[in-house]
């Protein structure tokens, strides 16, 4: 069975079927700020770190037992909004899933292809069907180790072979480095100084693979990228925002369509930004190529007075990985961004809700030892309504009463 509607973790939309999918009732008395989630986390887990500033509110808490997953973080202290998605019944059963261990987080490390003649996800020979997809083990439950730990960063490392649906074999290593950025980091980053009275927590990782194996990987046997999904709450006031490069045809470079078509009252497309209501009520997933995704796609909470952006590289020319689960004309003009939200099954089930903002490398044809480099920043903010506004003019050039319209309008 071909299909083109499931790609990263959306996957485990379907996979919450069997592995103990709850409604939002049944989550209702779960963990809530940020020092409640650590001691959760904490109960279940072997390796938990918080990383922090000496004199800062920011805190971000990561584990090795989940591929260096960077769990939740913060802008307010322990008692502080946590703003990664938290999988709590998956966590706190300490069992394994089949097909994906959708543990949550809001930055994980995946690599693709997901489908096609190049995937990582499915056996050779074998339909693309959800009995068939299987998540590999080296990015779903292998436990990373620990190679360098400050107060304020933390690197793992774990090596692993994979093979492809083309029976290609890929030995390979992979160091991944979680560091808390400070203020001058984040103004850095920025470009400008943060408006009075916002709080903010930002980290970026540095995540490197490397050709372990014998021989150079070839772009006729298939190639890797590296993939980094964040899963984060969502709220009825809740916008993503995804900026574009406003240039001829944009739109056909700009997929809405992969679990349906997206209706306007859930995605409004402007000159040079897309927003995705971020509800958890409603599947639906957008996919921005190279040719016109930017870097600082993110969202707002209008609800919670909080924005928050990624920023990552682009490759406009470069080689993206098609996820698609279907035997590919274009295996190599995948998405560089996507964002998703999440929503209810047919059967009614629903692992989340949660809302995604992803990012992709472009593949690279690595010779033995050769390693690529891909390096991606998350930034929370949280302050006043003016503070908010003032931030997503500078991103975006966003008036929030536009977001308040787009998500008043439906």
């Amino acid at each position: 069975m071909k299909s083109i509607l499931l790609s990263g973790c959306l996957a485990a939309g379907l996979a919450a079927c069997n592995s103990g999918a709850k409604n939002t009732a049944q989550q209702a008395a779960t963990p809530g700020n940020f020092n409640e989630d650590v001691a959760f986390l904490q109960q279940h887990l072997q390796n938990v770190v918080v990383l922090k500033h000496a004199g800062d509110s920011g805190r971000v808490v990561v584990t090795g037992d989940y591929q260096a997953r960077v769990m939740t973080s913060t802008t307010g202290s322990n008692s502080g909004k946590s703003f990664g998605w938290i999988n709590y019944h998956l966590v706190a059963s300490g069992k394994y899933a089949p097909h994906i261990n959708a543990f949550g987080g809001e930055e994980r490390f995946w690599l693709g292809p997901e489908g096609g003649q190049y995937a990582l996800f499915f056996p050779p020979g074998k339909p693309f069907d959800f009995t068939n997809w299987q998540t590999p083990g080296l990015i779903d439950t292998t436990h990373y180790t620990v190679t360098a730990q400050s107060d304020t960063a933390i690197t793992y490392q774990q090596e692993g072979a994979l093979q492809n649906y083309s029976g290609t074999h890929f030995n390979l290593h992979i160091s991944r480095t979680i560091r808390l950025l400070n203020n001058q980091d984040i103004n850095t980053t920025l470009g400008f100084a943060l408006p009075a009275g916002m709080h903010s927590v930002a980290y970026e990782t540095t995540n490197i693979l490397t050709n372990k194996s014998d021989s150079a990987w070839q772009e006729q046997n298939g190639l890797l990228s590296i993939w980094l999904l964040g899963m984060f709450k969502p709220s009825e006031q809740t916008a993503v925002v995804a900026p574009f490069r406003h240039i001829p045809n944009a739109q056909k470079h700009i997929t809405d369509n992969y679990f349906g078509k997206i209706g306007p009252a859930n995605l409004q497309v402007k000159d040079s930004l897309l927003l995705l209501r971020a509800d958890g009520k409603s599947r639906g997933k957008l996919g921005l190529s190279p040719l016109v995704a930017k870097k600082g796609a993110g969202s707002i909470d209008l609800a919670n007075n909080t924005l928050t952006v990624l920023f990552y590289e682009v490759v406009p020319q470069g080689r993206y990985v098609n996820a698609k689960w279907e035997l590919q004309q274009e295996p190599f003009k995948g998405d560089a961004v996507n964002c998703y939200n999440d929503g209810p099954l047919a059967d009614g089930t629903q692992m989340g809700p949660f809302y995604e903002v992803e990012s992709s490398s472009d593949a690279r044809a690595l010779k033995p030892g050769e390693a690529m480099t891909y390096k991606q920043v998350t930034m929370h903010f949280e302050g006043s309504r003016e503070a908010l506004q003032a931030m997503a003019q500078q991103l975006w050039q966003l008036p929030l009463e536009e977001v308040q319209h787009f998500l008043t309008s439906k």
